[in-house]
């Protein structure tokens, strides 16, 4: 027996060895490599995907809505950088070294899926997003032509299609891109093109002086974009707001008028659809009527507000929308299809887009295909590369239904409506002012200046209040909210309301906590 089993073990290495001497034999060398065969291991490489995936699932997905975990696991930065072991070597490092590391940068990193993140624009975790992130980033397809991208084309398609239609448009064009900034960009871009087509060809040194015009409150990234495009900072015109910070109509008439005065050439308006800080949304229709007057494009961005286009008691805030020539949407922020997931939407059936971007690569649109060319998109964006963003909007779609959709905008506001009650309950709390948004803007009071009279050193003592309760919170890691200070007033708290599992007694904790964590200042 024993003879036997030795017999047939010696007679499977010797037919390793002949396969082993049989591959050499027959090998075809370049420079020095041999080129028979592939040299990945790939039952090795499954097997660590398969291992990571656990990991993803016990460290990630089940403790998502765990309130008890923490929600960031603060380290300084030299001290995070030897935590880690950033350095890459000469050789690789062994699977279960790899996977240790997969668990180290899960525990150090924030958990935005966690109930208590309220730091940014984004939040929680939609499980039909995330396979459907699973699913491109295995498939890893890019979208810019038909061909090698035939799925996730049609989704784009049929995305920005529903899209359009609850901006009230009945036709329209669009695309995806990677963030709103980007999305604002373009639409600075397109209208500069709509105003003065020679600019793709000829450039910028036959132009008039072009002027744009945006809110005070609007988003960093205009200013980004003027001095990007070439257009320069100092030609975007910010229109003052009112007390609640929207832009002001009758100022933005004015500096239209001031601007043409000045010999410069108007040729774009930016509103703006629930602003970053104060989740203000501009008067669209009054606006529009000025738009029209001069002549002007209106663009309108709605990155964090667009989504309450898909309630119909919220839809109100962005009334007049229909009347943009352009729409820049985030299903990442409030709908929560995962970032990144941005769309600009255009209201044209002229190609304008295509024309505008359009470089005709002959390796990538030729026009003489097999199939319809039309579908080959990729012409109408600034990158040749573009990740299928679409896609997880589309599957969370589908299984939501625009009613489940709906239900998440509402439940979020409804929140927020909650939260603001119960501010205006709190000794110690006080609201900048009512919101009609999610963003609730407050200040947390410590006792010992309940009494003092508001004037220049109370202030100066609030403005410190707020950085050292944000301190306090990310070493305990109990939860996370944003603060900064804002045209004139001192710092003070911004509550973001987006992830439906974030619940009433959350709520609770975070004004409890933040109480508790300052109540010694």
């Amino acid at each position: 027996m024993n003879s036997s089993a030795g017999s047939g073990g010696e007679m499977e290495v010797d037919s390793n060895k002949q396969e082993i001497f049989q591959r050499k034999r027959n090998a075809v060398l370049v420079n020095g490599v041999i080129l028979n065969g592939p040299i990945t291991d790939s039952k090795a490489g499954e097997k660590f995907v398969e291992d990571a995936c656990k990991i993803i699932m016990e460290e990630v997905i089940q403790k998502a809505a765990d309130v008890t975990e923490k929600v960031c696991e603060w380290q300084p930065p030299e001290k995070l950088k030897k935590l880690l072991d950033l350095e890459m070597r000469d050789t690789g490092e062994p699977h279960q070294r790899l996977l240790q590391l997969c668990q180290d940068i899960i525990r150090y990193s924030v958990k935005t899926n966690h109930p208590r993140f309220f730091n940014q624009l984004y939040a929680g975790i939609d499980y039909y997003s995330l396979v459907a992130r699973f699913i491109t980033e295995a498939l890893n397809p890019s979208v810019y032509t038909y061909e090698v991208s035939p799925v996730f084309l049609l989704v784009e398609e049929a995305v920005l299609k529903r899209m359009i239609e609850f901006i009230g448009w009945k036709e329209g064009d669009g695309i995806f891109n990677p963030g709103g900034s980007v999305s604002n960009m373009y639409a600075m871009n397109l209208a500069r093109y709509k105003y003065c087509p020679d600019i793709k060809e000829k450039g910028l040194s036959g132009l008039p002086r072009l002027v744009l015009f945006t809110s005070e409150e609007c988003h960093y990234s205009m200013n980004k974009a003027a001095s990007f495009l070439g257009i320069g900072t100092q030609n975007v015109y910010f229109i003052t707001t009112d007390e609640r910070g929207k832009m002001i109509p009758e100022e933005l008439e004015k500096q239209v008028q001031r601007a043409r005065k000045e010999g410069a050439a108007p040729f774009l308006v930016c509103a703006t659809a629930g602003t970053t800080v104060l989740g203000a949304f501009d008067p669209l229709d009054k606006i529009a009527d000025i738009c029209e007057k001069h002549g002007l494009w209106l663009h309108v961005d709605a990155s964090w507000g667009g989504s309450a286009l898909i309630s119909r008691q919220h839809r109100k805030l962005l009334h007049g929308i229909h009347r943009a020539d352009s729409v820049a949407w985030n299903p990442h922020k409030m709908l929560m299809a995962g970032i990144q997931c941005c769309a600009l939407l255009v209201k044209d059936n002229s190609d304008l887009l295509k024309k505008c971007y359009s470089a005709k690569a002959s390796y990538l649109f030729q026009q003489d295909k097999f199939y319809d060319v039309s579908y080959d998109t990729g012409d109408k964006s600034i990158q040749c590369s573009r990740r299928p963003d679409a896609f997880k909007f589309w599957m969370m779609w589908k299984a939501l239904g625009t009613t489940g959709l709906e239900e998440r905008v509402n439940r979020a506001l409804a929140l927020a409506r909650y939260l603001v009650d119960e501010i205006k309950k709190r000794e110690g709390f006080q609201l900048l002012l009512e919101p009609e948004y999610a963003n609730i803007c407050f200040w947390y009071i410590p006792s010992s200046l309940r009494k003092m009279e508001e004037g220049p050193e109370f202030w100066e003592k609030l403005h410190q209040v707020a950085p050292v309760i944000k301190e306090r919170m990310m070493k305990k890691g109990s939860m996370m909210i944003g603060y900064q200070p804002h045209r004139g007033k001192v710092n003070f708290f911004r509550q973001v309301v987006i992830s439906p599992q974030v619940s009433r007694e959350d709520m609770d904790f975070l004004l409890d906590e933040i109480d508790l964590l300052g109540r010694d200042l």
